[in-house]
């Protein structure tokens, strides 16, 4: 079963970058739909980007569209959650996910697409 693993994360001053990785040992994610999320305190979880396994299609929420990107580097099987201009409301835990569907020229940032999960990392913004 894929299991997703999230090492990165930590403390970053505003417009400070920060470039989570996002990896599934023993698996390939090139055929995966990935996607982005986070949940700030006392708030529910909210979909922010993904891309698509077939043509790697990407998709941002307005609220981090131009300062965030979901690169894959598939030589090392890792996806990442590349965060730049980064602001304290961008603070929270960050998570990436797996599904298996294919998705040609478009995928889909809303959580309950996907099927796994990361265990989340924390992300704090703050001077």
């Amino acid at each position: 079963q894929l299991q997703l693993v999230e090492p990165g994360g930590g403390l970053v001053q505003p417009g400070g970058s920060l470039r989570p990785p996002c990896a599934a040992p023993g698996f390939t994610l090139d055929y995966w739909t990935i996607g982005g999320s986070r949940q700030a305190p006392g708030k529910e979880r909210e979909g922010v980007s993904c891309a698509s396994s077939s043509d790697d299609t990407t998709n941002y929420e307005d609220s981090v569209k131009g300062r965030f990107t979901i690169p894959r580097d598939n030589a090392k099987r890792t996806v990442y959650l590349q965060m730049n201009s980064l602001r304290p409301e961008d603070t929270g835990v960050y998570y990436c996910a797996a599904d298996a569907a294919t998705h040609v020229g478009w995928c889909a940032t809303d959580v309950d697409e996907y099927d796994y999960w990361g265990q989340g990392t924390q992300v704090t913004v703050s001077s």
